[in-house]
This record gives C-alpha cells, sequence and structure tokens, in this order.
C-alpha cells in the first residue's frame, strides 16, 4: 500500500504534464451570408469548381483539372502569389452544394521556430476540408461555406504564425472576403 501511495503523486504530475502539452485540435469555421437573389442565379455563379475567380477577390486564377466531379482538381492562385490545390469530393447539383479538401499548398514565408526553419502555408492550416452550399428561401439564398482543419504547425508549441488562433482566423477572412464579394457582384444591377 505504501508503494501505491509513494507512486500516486508521479501519477498525477504525469497526467497534469499529458493534459498540459496537447497537440492540435480540430477547428471549425462557417461563414454564411444572405444574398437577395434566387438560389438558382446564385448556384450558377458559384456552381463551377474554378468560378472562385470570377467572384472572390483573393483568387488571380483558376485551373481545373477535368470536369466538374468526385475526383477533379482545382489550382487556385492567389493574388498574393502563392497556390492552393483542391480535390472535390462530393457534388451535387440537385442540393447545390459541393464539398472539396486541400491536397497542397505554398508555402507563404519560412520562419524560425525552435531553433528549425518552419515553411509557414499560404493558409495556416493542416487536413483542411470544405463545403460550399446555396439554399433558397424564396427571394432571397443563403450561401454557407464551411471549413474543418487543424493549424498547420502540427507538433506541440506552434508559434503564432500556425497556432489555431491563427487558423481559424485566416479561414474566416478567406470565406468572409469571399462570400462578401459573392454578394456584391450577384446583388449589383
Amino acid at each position: 500500500m505504501r508503494k501505491f501511495i509513494a507512486f500516486f503523486p508521479s501519477l498525477a504530475l504525469l497526467w497534469v504534464t499529458s493534459v498540459a502539452a496537447h497537440g492540435p485540435v480540430r477547428q471549425k469555421v462557417e461563414e454564411k451570408i444572405t444574398i437577395h437573389a434566387p438560389a438558382p442565379k446564385v448556384w450558377q455563379a458559384v456552381r463551377e469548381f474554378c468560378s472562385l475567380k470570377q467572384w472572390h477577390p483573393m483568387i488571380a486564377d483558376c485551373i481545373q483539372e477535368g470536369e466538374v466531379k468526385k475526383g477533379s482538381k482545382r489550382k487556385l492562385i492567389l493574388k498574393n502569389g502563392g497556390f492552393i490545390v483542391d480535390e472535390l469530393k462530393n457534388y451535387d447539383e440537385q442540393k447545390m452544394a459541393y464539398a472539396y479538401k486541400v491536397d497542397d499548398m505554398s508555402s507563404a514565408k519560412t520562419i524560425v521556430h525552435a531553433s528549425q526553419e518552419v515553411a509557414v502555408p499560404v493558409l495556416p492550416v493542416a487536413n483542411f476540408a470544405g463545403s460550399l452550399e446555396v439554399k433558397g428561401t424564396g427571394q432571397s439564398t443563403e450561401v454557407i461555406w464551411k471549413g474543418a482543419f487543424y493549424r498547420a504547425y502540427m507538433n506541440n508549441n506552434p508559434p503564432a504564425e500556425m497556432n489555431e488562433e491563427a487558423a481559424v482566423k485566416s479561414v474566416t477572412e478567406f470565406f468572409k472576403i469571399g462570400l462578401d464579394s459573392l454578394k456584391r457582384r450577384l446583388e449589383s444591377p
């Protein structure tokens, strides 16, 4: 019994240490916008996998491989010079929705963290999966853009450029800028 009592404080210390040093936690961002236009008009603007180059101000160009179907890829060329490669995972014309995942992306810069050079991706995320959905509500339409991801730095103690806060902020900003621009484009005469 004495050995167990002597061992208990060590066990408690190990548990506290393991709880304090955790890895990345899955993050989610959902942005919605109401557009005063019928759903078919809104869907027509977003339905093509590369349509982002028409309405997202951060996208300079988009190169699509193949038709819009599961497995096709797009390479988004960003105005800041970076790129993001997405793979279409699901496409549903009837539900006016599609889902995708990020396959690859360029680095925005390199930093030194924990005495190592670390590449910071253009979006500081890892394992990103997203979806875009259009829902009609009469003469108005709601566009819902969702993303689920981890921070870019998968080890403990991430640098500020690659932590959860930076990841959520970047994705939220990317979604909001795009949706605001889509709304302006579709509601203008």
